[in-house]
């Protein structure tokens, strides 16, 4: 486990590189997981070892507030995220455009990040995430209410691991440690959101993967009408934690897309082996 100092708090992060060394400066991946009950081992028991294998040094972290990280009581705009993103890079002596990957509203965040440090980014995959807009933030600030309502009471967690099983009710508390200890759920909704003409001017490849059966899918449009250049995915049959319930099929998506859009080379992994370690994944459909 690592522990820097970023932006004033203490943070959790990992790291993986490739498994040879890879001739001169490789690409840099920096994985954002999304809020309450999620945490950067999504993307380590995921993406993390594929995108190692393919040659990229691969960066997760905990973002304030959650796993491991630093759990200040206030502080929790999207202002907030984004400088310890920023922050984060700094410490870590990541120079280059760097490709950012994010569940959630880790997606949201990669995408302000690049919106304020254009020439940063060299590619984003975002899964089940929404550009920041006006709408995606009350759908976020809805369900983080509703939750912060409901998950104090012992009960509602016992019918969850009852209803959901062990794992949803580790999540779900997790999520209730987060939500009653901070300001998450006032200060999300106070973010400032950047103009949307910052957003429409990123051109670095973009990619949005949905579950074909989440109700997040309804916010494709705003990724068409401010990221056109994108290229959007849904996986039929599934729902908001396709990562964490599918990650052969989402790291198949976005693995392709980097070498298809980004010019990814070969990793030497898999330059070895002449393939990535997975199964084939069911045929995704793509939206645009």
């Amino acid at each position: 486990m690592s522990i820097v100092r970023a932006n004033g708090l203490s943070v959790h992060m990992e790291q993986l590189r490739p498994p040879e060394a890879v001739p001169g400066d490789g690409p840099t991946a920096v994985l954002i997981h999304g809020l309450a009950t999620d945490n950067l081992a999504s993307w380590y028991l995921s993406m993390a070892q594929p995108l190692a294998a393919a040659g990229l040094r691969v960066i997760m972290y905990d973002l304030r507030g959650h796993g491991k990280s630093e759990r200040p009581p206030a502080g929790y705009t999207l202002d907030h995220f984004v400088d310890d993103l920023t922050a984060l890079l700094a410490v870590l002596d990541v120079t280059g455009p760097v490709h950012l990957l994010g569940n959630s509203f880790g997606g949201t965040i990669a995408i302000s990040y690049a919106a304020r440090h254009p020439e940063q980014v060299a590619a984003i995959a975002a899964v089940e995430s929404s550009p920041p807009t006006a709408a995606w933030f009350e759908r976020v600030a809805k369900r983080l209410v509703a939750a912060a309502a409901h998950l104090p009471h012992e009960h509602v967690l016992a019918r969850i691991s009852a209803e959901r099983g062990e794992q949803a009710s580790r999540r779900a508390r997790t999520a209730r440690d987060v939500l009653v200890a901070t300001s998450l759920t006032r200060d999300l909704p106070a973010s400032r959101l950047p103009a949307e003409e910052r957003i429409a001017a990123i051109r670095c490849p973009v990619l949005w993967v949905y579950g074909g059966s989440s109700a997040v899918v309804e916010l494709a449009p705003d990724v068409q009408r401010l990221l056109p250049h994108a290229r959007i995915v849904t996986v039929p049959g599934q729902r908001h934690s396709i990562l964490i319930d599918q990650p052969d099929t989402v790291g198949d998506i976005v693995l392709s897309w980097l070498r298809q859009d980004c010019g990814l080379q070969s990793g030497p992994v898999e330059a070895a082996t002449g393939r990535s370690g997975r199964d084939q994944p069911p045929s995704p459909t793509p939206l645009h």
